[in-house]
């Protein structure tokens, strides 16, 4: 409490310069002689480039090979990364970053602001087409909003290097949370001298140079990378591993396996089976709040004509049993959804929604009579559409269970159609789907890294979703002291409206090795880092 107050105090001063965080090692501890950590991930990361990179498995991987301006300690705090410390000016629209002398790239090149300039300028640039642009514009940066739409040239961005060791970012209004939103792997920077030779290769095992703690030995697609540590980042000496190897497999049930057989060291718990895991292996499943949301996209731009009808997306939303999903499915310490920001996120205060207080037998009944109304159903026209979810075996309980609601309480058909995750990334961008599944993992601690994603421009608004109101709203809170009723007012809108349907708020559900410590278990967003991570001796 008292670091997180500190910080808060510390906006339009200098931050002090605080130890960064290293494995932690407590005396008395034997570590194991090798130094490795192989852990499971389900699917093909999205990239390795940090301003490309859109998904949590590869964010992981870039947060080892690439470091930005901070980073977070183990309860979610920021430490130094690049930066040891930076000043606001007296009306938080101009930030000056202080940056380390001692930061380097694996090919020996010194990091310098001029770097943070190139990756931000890249970030926003057409030319690219990074689908996290739309971040760099919610930072509100001077001039990004122009720049991502084509109307002023990427070197009109509001940030500047003066010298190698000051970087200069500029504001179009204060931000209160704009340090927390340095962590982001959008904001890493970048090695212009090496994407300017490899192009789009950059990134490969061969090319890739990078300034995290690790650097990227091997990289088989959809099956295995590993990463080894880099012997020219400033903190070397404080990293204890020296391996880190991720492994995709597909299936949650031979993920568990391969952990049981001592294969991985951490593998994700299959859906249903945290209870008797937790009971055989009391100190190694974890089910821990995560800063992260699950929910149902309508296509509104292209669906089905019947979800342009506000009761037909209620009664859908309605219909399902969350509580079913979340004790009798998951079983994982989930938390049902009627709101869009998980109940986990910093400062925020829970809404009152009128179908988060009705009893389900209440929420059924509404459904049948909201569907009727709107023409569909018993006596009126069939209704029918396909559900899109990337291929994982919670994913399709869910999946599942849902059209199976709606078809018993409603008499709704749906077909459920599962693809991989880049395939299944690339159709829900391009609004190739009638519903599609979606979860959101925040970017920052604060509310706003979920509710801009319901924002007319954001570039994850896969429902399409407009609202004049909520565009408004969510504008002016950027720039308010106290944003928790503006927030109340959009959850209450998208409550009522409905462009989404929120299911439930994510438990962490995994198995990690005893043999593995410094994992955070306490930081809600789940950023780890392997440097902070080391294994003791069994």
């Amino acid at each position: 409490m008292k670091r997180r107050s500190f910080f808060a105090a510390a906006l339009a001063t200098t931050f002090l310069t605080m130890p960064a965080l290293a494995a932690d090692v407590p005396e008395g501890v034997t570590l194991a002689e090798e130094q490795t950590f192989t852990y499971r991930t389900i699917d093909e990361f999205s990239s390795l480039d940090p301003q490309v990179v859109e998904d949590v498995d590869g964010s992981d991987i870039v947060r080892d090979l690439f470091e930005g301006l901070y980073n977070q300690d183990a309860d979610g705090n920021l430490v130094p990364g690049v930066a040891l410390s930076h000043e606001a000016s007296a009306d938080n629209l101009t930030y000056t970053f202080t940056l380390r002398e001692n930061a380097m790239w694996s090919d020996g090149t010194p990091v310098t602001a001029g770097d943070f300039v190139y990756a931000w300028q890249r970030a926003v640039d057409p030319e690219l087409a990074s689908p996290y642009a739309w971040y760099m514009e919610l930072m509100s940066i001077e001039n990004a909003a122009a720049i991502v739409n084509g109307e002023m040239e990427t070197d009109a961005l509001g940030v500047s290097a003066p010298d190698d060791t000051t970087l200069i970012v500029k504001l179009s209004q204060p931000l209160s949370y704009f340090s927390k939103m340095v962590t982001h792997s959008t904001t890493f920077p970048a090695p212009k001298w090496v994407i300017e030779e490899h192009g789009t290769q950059w990134t490969r095992p061969e090319n890739i140079v990078s300034n995290g703690a690790y650097i990227l030995d091997t990289h088989v697609p959809k099956e295995r990378s590993v990463r080894v540590r880099n012997e020219t980042y400033w903190d070397n000496e404080n990293t204890v591993l020296e391996t880190v190897t991720t492994l995709v497999i597909g299936d949650d049930a031979q993920g568990l396996t391969r952990w049981r057989a001592g294969e991985v060291d951490m593998a994700d718990i299959p859906a249903g089976q945290y209870p008797a895991l937790v009971e055989e292996f009391p100190t190694e499943a974890l089910a821990l709040p995560r800063l992260c949301n699950y929910y149902f996209n309508f296509n509104l731009a292209s669906g089905p004509e019947a979800f342009k009808d506000v009761r037909v997306r209620q009664a859908l939303a309605l219909a399902i049993d969350r509580e079913v999903i979340v004790d009798r499915v998951l079983q994982g310490g989930q938390f049902p959804a009627y709101n869009f920001t998980p109940a986990a996120t910093a400062e925020f205060e829970m809404p009152d929604i009128e179908m988060a207080s009705m009893t389900q037998a209440e929420r059924d009944a509404k459904a049948k009579e909201l569907l009727a109304e709107a023409g569909y159903g018993e006596g009126g026209e069939p209704l029918s559409f396909k559900y899109l979810y990337n291929t994982n075996e919670a994913h399709q309980q869910v999946a599942i269970v849902a059209s199976q609601m709606w078809k018993q309480k409603l008499g709704v058909d749906v077909t459920l159609e599962n693809q991989e995750w880049k395939v299944f990334l690339e159709s829900r961008g391009a609004q190739n789907f009638d519903m599609a599944r979606g979860a959101w993992c925040g970017d920052y601690n604060e509310a706003s890294t979920f509710l801009d994603l319901l924002t007319t421009e954001s570039g994850y608004n896969d429902a399409k979703y407009s609202n004049a109101r909520v565009d408004e709203l969510l504008a002016e809170a950027k720039s308010s002291s106290d944003p928790q009723p503006l927030y109340t007012e959009v959850e209450q809108i998208v409550a009522a409206e409905m462009p989404v349907i929120p299911i439930y708020h994510y438990s962490l559900n995994r198995m990690l090795s005893d043999e593995i410590r410094g994992f955070p278990v306490n930081n809600v967003e789940l950023n780890w880092y392997s440097k902070d991570l080391y294994r003791v001796a069994d």
